[in-house]
């Protein structure tokens, strides 16, 4: 499918991309775990409404994945995934979709925001295979583009 396609295209580039800004990572113990926060009018039209996710300025979309730090480059793991995000008025659980082409598993997760507000950020996540739950924490702080 096309649309398939260039939400993998994207996610890769998000992932593994050194140009892209919004992405980072940080290891855990024997794994890697990429992700990035971008507004939904990233996505094309036809991408999203794949997805079911809503474009639109106040949009935004948590995009995780994880791979063995030392593993084959651009293969990632399954994982298990429950989070949430917050600001200084509302909390808010994500609900992450999982996305599959190949061999690359990425976990997608919509949320609402305000301008110029810092979203926080808790994820705890157990790769394939591993022996134990990480927790994973961070702030973004987002802007609505004009």
């Amino acid at each position: 499918m096309l649309a398939s396609a260039r939400v993998v295209l994207l996610l890769v580039a998000m992932l593994c991309g050194g140009s892209v800004r919004a992405q980072q990572s940080e290891i855990f113990g024997p794994y890697e775990l990429h992700y990035s926060v971008v507004d939904t009018t990233f996505l094309a039209p036809e991408v999203a409404a794949t997805y079911g996710i809503v474009r639109g300025k106040k949009h935004a979309i948590l995009t995780l994945a994880v791979r063995e730090e030392l593993g084959p480059a651009g293969e990632t793991l399954n994982m298990l995934l429950k989070g949430r995000t917050w600001d200084l008025i509302q909390n808010q659980p994500l609900e992450f979709l999982e996305i599959r082409e190949g061999k690359a598993v990425y976990y997608i997760a919509e949320f609402k925001f305000i301008n110029e507000e810092w979203r926080f950020f808790e994820v705890d996540f157990r790769p394939e295979g591993a022996d134990r739950t990480y927790r994973f924490t961070f702030k973004h702080q987002l802007y609505v583009e004009q």
